[in-house]
C-alpha cells in the first residue's frame, strides 16, 4: 500500500498531497524506512572483503 492509494479521513484529499496536518504526517510515516547502506559503499566493503579473502588465501 502506498499513500497515493490513501484518502485523508480530515480533509478528504489524497494523502499524496499532504494539504493539511494529518496528511502529511501520514505521508512521513509512509515513507520512513529503516537506516539503509547506498550500493556503493555495499559495493566498496564487497571489494574490500573479496581483497582479504585473496590475500589471506595467498599467506596460507
Amino acid at each position: 500500500m502506498s499513500c497515493e492509494d490513501l484518502i485523508c479521513a480530515r480533509c478528504s484529499n489524497p494523502v499524496v498531497e499532504g494539504r493539511c496536518p494529518t496528511c502529511r504526517i501520514a505521508r512521513s510515516q509512509m515513507h520512513r524506512h529503516g537506516p539503509s547502506l547506498p550500493p556503493a559503499l555495499v559495493l566498496a566493503i564487497l571489494v574490500a572483503l573479496l581483497f582479504v579473502a585473496l590475500v589471506l588465501q595467498r599467506v596460507y
